[in-house]
């Protein structure tokens, strides 16, 4: 795997809410991507939208609609994967043999049925460590951007009010989604190994349950990573 610049990624699950939005800011950050979906059209017409939103932010987005496999086969080394969890592993088992030369980038959280204040880890303890599982080693799987909700990253007229937690075995793949996250004008911090990603992925039912509380009095908060005051 060399250690080149990402400039072009796919976003299985493209044109979902958090999809588009991961869309919408990687390429306003002059990033190139191709939106996956089992119906291409519906790719291809996202794909559209977006770009003509972006153009009245005069940004000449570079964005395509694809099937998921055309998109796999697109990507240039990062493969996002954002797909609701029930979907999760039959989507990764077709994808599987295209993935060969490729990161996975796996932004899904294994939230409870009807309940989104929960979650219902998988056997391997994680999303990130099932997909790794079934993947198998020599594809490297980053777990990334669990903690910032699709609202904030659609909201194009603020920054992005979250640090992001970047876990996996692979430290160079680790690397490369932090550069690309970094682009969107967030941090991301290295926060250790693909079991991490119990933690980070349990966080997000809590950020939801208080966005939703009557006794918060804001919505769509993030997570950051703070630094000691200065004396």
């Amino acid at each position: 795997m060399k250690n080149e610049v990402i400039n072009s990624v796919a976003i299985i699950g493209g044109t979902g809410p958090q999809g588009k939005g991961l869309a919408l800011r990687l390429a306003l950050s002059g990033v190139s991507v191709v939106l996956g979906s089992r119906d291409p059209a519906k790719a291809e017409e996202t794909a559209k939208e977006l770009v003509a939103l972006l153009a009245t932010k005069d940004c000449q987005a570079d964005i395509t609609g694809l099937s998921m496999e055309d998109a796999t086969k697109a990507a240039g080394e990062l493969v996002i994967l954002s797909v609701p969890y029930s979907g999760h592993d039959a989507t990764l088992a077709a994808l599987a043999p295209l993935l060969t030369d490729k990161v996975l980038v796996d932004i899904v959280v294994p939230l409870a049925p009807g309940n989104p204040k929960a979650v219902e880890m998988p056997e391997a303890g994680s999303v990130t460590e099932s997909a790794q599982a079934l993947l198998g080693e020599s594809i490297p799987v980053v777990g990334a951007l669990h903690n910032v909700s699709a609202i904030t990253l659609n909201d194009l007229s603020r920054a992005i009010n979250c640090d992001i937690l970047v876990c996996g075995n692979d430290l160079i793949a680790k690397k490369k989604v932090m550069a690309l996250i970094e682009k969107m004008g967030t941090k991301a911090y290295n926060a250790g190994l693909a079991d991490s990603a119990r933690c980070i992925e349990a966080i997000t039912p809590i950020l939801i349950r208080l966005n939703i509380s009557k006794e918060v009095p804001f919505s769509h908060a993030g997570i950051r990573i703070c630094p000691p005051d200065e004396h």
